[in-house]
């Protein structure tokens, strides 16, 4: 029989692996495509670029916190849809930074051969992930 101190030091090698995997597609992402840059150059907000860093920094340590601990936050609602919009927010951001960069929708459709229905193409997308939204928070989280 296997030693449980060896089990565990074997589960934490794993866990210890898969997060460096994640942190560094995490840092691939947000660096090789130029998703950040992109973003400030967009928004025009370069003398904030300290700000994003400790932004970055601060949201991923903090999300990995709640992740490994047993916390539950009991707000009121209002809190609560504040910080999803919040969520919504960056996810629609760094989505929105991925495609242009990437320019994927103008080569899908013409892939596919849909470039006179590229409107509706986005459209469908827009609001199937506004769906699945509302069917996760309503269905599994209340």
């Amino acid at each position: 029989m296997i030693p449980s101190l060896l089990i565990n030091a074997v589960q934490a090698l794993i866990g210890l692996a898969a997060g460096l995997a994640v942190g560094g597609g995490f840092v691939a992402f947000l660096t090789l495509l130029g998703i950040l840059p992109r973003l400030i150059q967009l928004t025009k907000t370069y003398h904030l670029l300290k700000m994003y860093t400790a932004c970055v920094i601060t949201g991923t340590l903090f999300g990995t916190f709640l992740s490994f601990s047993g916390i539950t936050w009991d707000q009121p609602t209002v809190l609560l849809i504040l910080w999803g919009i919040f969520h919504g927010i960056f996810n629609g951001m760094l989505a929105a930074a991925l495609t242009e960069v990437l320019n994927v929708f103008p080569i899908i459709s013409k892939r596919i051969g849909m470039d006179t229905y590229l409107l509706w193409f986005l459209m469908a997308i827009v609001f199937g992930k506004i769906a699945g939204s509302l069917f996760q928070w309503l269905y599994f989280v209340k």
